[in-house]
């Protein structure tokens, strides 16, 4: 619980005052008993001074409000008890539960999804975390919870009834994995991966919680997951993940015959507030319309968060017009280590003029089948590996990304959060951007965050953020939006001797280490410690600054000191 005026933000300590607070809370703007704040302060048996401590209490919570700029009356003193009136801009609970009734209300399906995610995006963690209450903590936050659940289950449904399956999949498999109980959240993700023509990942998903319920509880699926697995099994069809809108992609050009890709599987749409990356923007146009021989290959790599996919979708759709034969994008993976979905095979020798976006690459083996081979054909490949092997065998080219300039870092805070709030702040703006490491994965996050909290000074998020910015720094209910868990599932891919390297050398109180230092450091000869230093580089967890010297990037340095534990035991 956290109490804000718009331009500061205090979280309340667990006492009992905050308690007290709480109980009102969770009843807004109904009359809440004295008998009832009694058991949530102190239990089942209050002392027998428990209703006058009460009064005082509310004496306290009245003085903190006035420093808030809240009406000394805001907490009235009823008969039986006291009532704290509230609505949708004073509190996040009122807030959800309105944009709740207003997506009901919604006869667009797409109007219906927004304020579901409006209403999600507001739970920061478990409920009243910091209040001290048995009572509460049983009688009233499980009520909570299902509130909750029930939002992400018709959110899940509409995103899929919408065709957005791949969209849905990061959050879905992660909501299914916290909440491994809960049924419904595994029906959706099996359905997703059926949908998106992964047919072995939701039989394996299937066996997952199969298994966890007659472990766990002691029960078989319920019939809506067996029927679920019988359609799989059968094949039948289910509908399939759908297309992005004709305006944003292309498939095969009309009378070009069939493409050597599923026409499904189309350009996503370029962010509209893209910015940064001229030189590499340019220099990839200059390289994917240039009149060769043979087919194209370009390979965009870095760590996770600095931009990929962002850079790739917009380039292609700025090509898209040099590859009249289609235009297509597929998601490789894996996803938590398992084998990626089978990829579709390219097209032999001729003379169509297609591009494939082929995105989060771990290997070229991965690839191999669905490189085009076509003249005047094209493939854009983004990978957290460096994928040297293409430019050794293929004439790919190599794109590595970094961390944006400082300029490139306002840009991109300036567009999604608007010039005159920019302006306003200039240097918390700049502050704001060196602890998101200049990545735009982390610079989106942080500006989302401050447009859920419009009466947020941009200060006041750079001062929270300063203690923690990599575990701080996510949008709730956002997997894909979470620093933390972005880095922890990437360096969770990794071996156990690369992530003990990257922990060492994260550790060093040095941020720029030498040969010699980075050897000693490891425990290593200089030639083993150069070897172990290239597959760092090569997995983009180190930069080269200059020959014989060492860098990693600033928030996975971050990471790696705050959490690389947890990655271990992963």
């Amino acid at each position: 619980m956290s109490i804000s005026d718009g331009e500061s933000t205090v979280a309340l300590p667990p006492s009992k005052p905050t308690t007290l607070l709480a109980a009102m809370l969770l009843r807004p703007g109904a009359v809440v008993s004295t008998e009832f704040l009694q058991r949530a302060v102190w239990g089942e048996t209050p002392p027998a001074t428990a209703k006058a401590t009460l009064h005082t209490y509310v004496m306290r919570l009245r003085r903190l409000f006035a420093k808030f700029g809240i009406s000394n009356d805001a907490i009235e003193t009823m008969p039986g008890g006291y009532r704290l009136p509230v609505s949708g801009d004073t509190l996040d609970l009122a807030r959800f539960r309105e944009l709740l009734r207003a997506s009901e209300r919604a006869e667009d399906p797409e109007d219906e999804s927004r304020l579901l995610g409006e209403a999600l995006a507001l739970w920061e963690g478990p409920p009243i975390s910091n209040v001290q209450s048995e009572v509460l903590h049983r009688d009233e936050v499980p009520a909570l919870r299902e509130e909750w659940l029930r939002a992400a289950e018709r959110r899940f449904d509409v995103e899929l009834s919408l065709g957005r399956c791949r969209q849905a999949l990061p959050e879905l498999r992660s909501v299914a994995r916290a909440h491994p109980g809960h049924e419904r959240f595994w029906e959706r993700l099996i359905e997703a991966l059926y949908r998106t023509g992964r047919q072995s990942d939701a039989l394996a998903e299937y066996r997952t919680v199969k298994e966890y319920l007659s472990t766990e509880l002691g029960v078989d699926p319920g019939p809506s997951l067996r029927k679920l697995e019988m359609t799989i099994l059968r094949g039948e069809s289910m509908g399939a993940d759908a297309p992005a809108a004709p305006e944003t992609a292309r498939g095969p050009a009309p009378g070009a015959g069939p493409g050597p890709y599923d026409p499904g599987l189309a350009l996503p749409a370029d962010l509209p507030d893209f910015t940064g990356r001229e030189r590499e923007s340019a220099e990839l146009l200059e390289r994917l319309t240039a009149d060769r021989g043979g087919p194209v290959l370009a390979v965009v790599s870095g760590p996770p968060g600095i931009g990929k996919t962002a850079l790739a979708a917009h380039v292609a759709q700025r090509v898209r017009d040099a590859f009249p034969d289609g235009q297509y994008f597929v998601p490789v993976g894996p996803e938590d280590g398992e084998a990626a979905a089978p990829l579709p095979m390219a097209d032999g020798d001729g003379e169509r003029r297609t591009l494939v976006v082929l995105d989060d690459v771990r290997t070229v083996e991965q690839i191999q089948a669905a490189l085009p081979t076509a003249k005047g054909s094209a493939a854009l490949i983004t990978s957290r590996m460096s994928l040297a092997g293409l430019a050794a065998s293929r004439g790919a080219g190599v794109y590595r990304l970094g961390a944006l300039a400082a300029d490139e870092s306002r840009a991109l805070l300036t567009s999604v959060l608007g010039p005159r709030r920019v302006a306003a702040e200039p240097g918390p703006t700049d502050e704001l951007a060196d602890l998101c490491g200049h990545f735009p994965l982390a610079l989106r996050i942080a500006a989302t965050r401050l447009l859920l909290r419009p009466r947020h000074q941009i200060a006041d998020d750079v001062q929270w953020l300063r203690d923690d910015p990599v575990g701080r720094l996510s949008v709730v209910g956002t997997p894909a939006m979470s620093l933390a868990q972005t880095f922890g599932t990437f360096l969770g891919g990794l071996s156990l001797p690369a992530i003990r390297a990257c922990q060492t050398l994260g550790n060093s109180p040095r941020r720029l280490l030498s040969l010699d230092e980075c050897a000693a450091a490891l425990g290593l000869s200089l030639v083993d410690a150069s070897a172990v230093l290239d597959q760092l580089i090569d997995a983009s967890l180190l930069e080269g600054d200059a020959p014989g010297q060492y860098r990693m990037p600033a928030l996975l340095r971050a990471f790696v000191r705050r959490d690389a534990d947890v990655a271990l035991s992963n």
